[in-house]
């Protein structure tokens, strides 16, 4: 969708804009399920990037401590929890810049997501920037979905990341499409960013060619010793009308209720799966940041009567829309 029609959707009241965005999820998700996903940091800290709301850059003193990548046994245990916990998918982030082909930590990582994805859950990874030949090993591999976020607008990125720039984002997201994994690509909210930078973040998202199979709409939470760290706290009908937005202008992409979720009530979540989420991490923490337990998870989707979506790890990549014309990523 372009901004115009963004802005047009944004201006609605908000009942009426839901409105509009529960008929949308009810026609393309019609089964009232939610995905269950759990997220593990595999390498935590020592990043040499210097996103502003990230406590794991070493350019910051946020109090994370740098840890080599986790040893397979420890992973595996985690995602064996996680699967019987009732995760759908399983999502491994490492603080790097990227991987290489070549590297043994890139081998490593291979290895591991092989073994991850015999284990019948969807496998997502978040790795940093990817070339072609390393998105198309991650997907011989068994990934599912890949994720690399865009945060923000192309005008604000550059007040929130300086060591790489946003067509880098882009040029990552094609190579994992190009390679045949599905995209996981959304933003984050709270970044210092006006309400135009949000509807052009979506424009961006929603202009993808195939639109993303799942778009993460995050809430900052401010880290200590991050350039965000005074941040003031999203709120709640920013959440959802984002959210709203969302599903509208990627209708069949699950629409995940990411991170800043401890920080909103039962309440105000079950606005937000009515406005258009269908998609939660679950567990008890998102990388470096708490997230709610599994238990108190299980007992709100009881009170909404919420069924759990099963895992599909062979799901098959969004295809590619030929009659629109080129997007931000199949140039």
């Amino acid at each position: 969708m372009k901004y115009e029609q963004l802005l047009e959707l944004y201006n609605k009241p908000l009942f009426e804009l839901i409105e509009q965005s529960r008929a949308v999820h009810a026609e393309n998700w019609p089964e009232n399920e939610v995905q269950l996903c759990t997220l593990l940091s595999i390498k935590t800290g020592g990043c040499s990037e210097d996103c502003s709301y990230c406590a794991q850059s070493a350019r910051h003193s946020a109090p994370v401590k740098s840890e080599s990548l986790m040893e397979k046994d420890d992973i595996m245990e985690r995602a064996q929890s996680a699967r019987d916990n009732g995760s759908t998918r399983f999502c491994m982030g490492a603080a790097w810049r990227g991987v290489r082909a070549g590297t043994k930590r890139f081998d490593n990582v291979l290895d591991i997501v092989s073994s991850v994805s015999e284990l019948g859950m969807e496998v997502c990874v978040t790795l940093g920037e990817l070339g072609a030949e390393e998105a198309a090993a991650l997907k011989e591999a068994g990934v599912t979905a890949y994720n690399h976020n865009i945060d923000t607008s192309p005008e604000h990125y550059p007040e929130i990341v300086t060591t790489h720039t946003f067509q880098d984002r882009l040029n990552t997201i094609k190579h994992a499409q190009d390679a045949g994994m599905s995209i996981c690509c959304g933003g984050i909210l709270g970044l210092g960013e006006t309400y135009e930078d949000r509807l052009k973040m979506i424009e961006v998202i929603s202009e993808f060619n195939p639109q993303p199979e799942s778009v993460p709409i995050n809430s900052l939470m401010p880290m200590p010793g991050t350039p965000l760290a005074e941040s003031t706290k999203v709120d709640i009908f920013d959440v959802v009308r984002m959210i709203a937005i969302t599903r509208i202008a990627v209708p069949k992409a699950k629409v995940r209720l990411s991170a800043g979720r401890k920080l909103i009530s039962e309440e105000g979540q079950a606005l937000c799966f009515f406005a258009g989420a269908n998609s939660i991490f679950y567990g008890d923490k998102l990388l470096t940041a708490a997230n709610p337990s599994f238990q108190n998870d299980q007992v709100l989707l009881k009170k909404l009567g919420m069924n759990y979506q099963a895992p599909n790890p062979n799901m098959a990549a969004p295809a590619k829309d030929c009659t629109k014309e080129a997007s931000p990523c199949c140039n």
